[in-house]
């Protein structure tokens, strides 16, 4: 008679999860283990995959830390799990994200299903019409610096299921592993990389700040895209206030806003002629400010409008110079097409 494995994980959870992760592909772990590596032996890794997570002894390899520029410039570290570590998260995010799901406010769009980058600029663009100013923050370096404890509370009340506690307990202090071989230990932060963190930090600032802000200021609107967050004010004041209010909420929550990247904004058009030290912010990729637009009757005014941002900009030049066209003139206009349209379309 077989042994029941202390954990009923379905092995259909573990081959849907792979079907995920061959979507998304992405570079190999610390085991220099590629996804058609893994393809090579594919029943008897995924089944030794399932096997280990039903009966509880899966311990997550080391995260392979991978320095990454800024646009800003300086260094971001990428943390790169291992082929089969990224599946066991996919399992464990399939069945914690539709928990989570339902408690998420509509304003938090990052990393979220039926949600995207463009959902929060569309709505933020209208908000700007009817509201003089924003606080746009910055929270400095999240991904490093979520509280262990803080972020295990938010998880517990949500599931008692023992297999996710377990796991999402093991990956938070699964060591980083350096291109010189050291081996670094986390006493806080989810990696950035991670299938799971992206869901794991939406929770954690769910509470942090979104719970927050509906329970203290439940008539100031505001959008939130993973760090990046932005609360529109009536007036000067009510900004100021604001400010110095998060700033101690984060703190509290051993978290920091970014001091160069936190400010407030007036929101100046035709209607608002004063002037103020700063009239415009960055999101996502675009600068709102002030711009001339044109109104049904063909008159020009001056309105509160987002477009591109010039260190958005700067990287598609980058980007467009990095394929050396002059270096392809044995390629037809088709060719041409076929390689780089779904970029160029992804941009538009």
């Amino acid at each position: 008679m077989t042994k029941a494995k202390p954990f009923a994980i379905p092995k259909q959870a573990v081959w849907d999860a792979y079907k995920k992760v061959r979507a998304n592909k992405g570079a190999a772990g610390i085991d220099e283990v590629s996804i058609e590596a893994f393809d090579r032996d594919l029943k008897r890794n995924l089944y030794k995959l399932w096997n280990r997570l039903s009966s509880g002894s899966y311990f997550p390899p080391a995260v392979k830390a991978v320095p990454i520029p800024k646009k800003g410039g300086g260094e971001r570290i990428l943390g790169v799990p291992t082929v089969a570590d990224r599946i066991a998260q996919t399992v464990v995010k399939d069945y914690l994200e539709p928990v989570l799901e339902p408690v998420f406010f509509e304003d938090s769009y990052g990393y979220r299903p039926g949600k995207s980058a463009h959902d929060a600029l569309a709505v933020t663009r209208k908000r700007c019409w009817r509201y003089d100013w924003v606080l746009e923050f910055d929270i400095k370096g999240l991904f490093d610096n979520i509280d262990h404890d803080l972020l295990m509370k938010a998880v517990r009340k949500h599931t008692n299921c023992r297999w996710v506690l377990l796991y999402i307990e093991r990956w938070l202090s699964a060591p980083f592993a350096t291109g010189e071989g050291i081996m670094e230990a986390r006493e806080k932060g989810t990696p950035q990389g991670g299938v799971i963190s992206p869901l794991l930090a939406n929770l954690f600032l769910h509470y942090v700040f979104d719970a927050w802000m509906r329970r203290n200021c439940p008539r100031t609107p505001w959008v939130r895209y993973a760090d990046d967050g932005l609360v529109h004010c009536r007036t000067q004041t009510e900004a100021e206030k604001l400010h110095q209010l998060l700033a101690e909420r984060f703190q509290v929550c051993k978290l920091q806003l970014h001091p160069q990247k936190t400010c407030i904004v007036y929101c100046k058009d035709a209607d608002r002629r004063e002037d103020y030290p700063e009239t415009s912010f960055d999101f996502l990729g675009y600068t709102f400010r002030p711009r001339r637009a044109k109104n049904w009757r063909g008159d020009y005014f001056v309105s509160f409008l987002p477009a591109i941002s010039p260190r958005a900009e700067k990287a598609l030049r980058q980007r467009i110079h990095d394929w050396r066209m002059h270096l392809k003139p044995d390629k037809t206009i088709e060719d041409l097409s076929r390689m780089f349209n779904s970029i160029i379309q992804g941009w538009i």
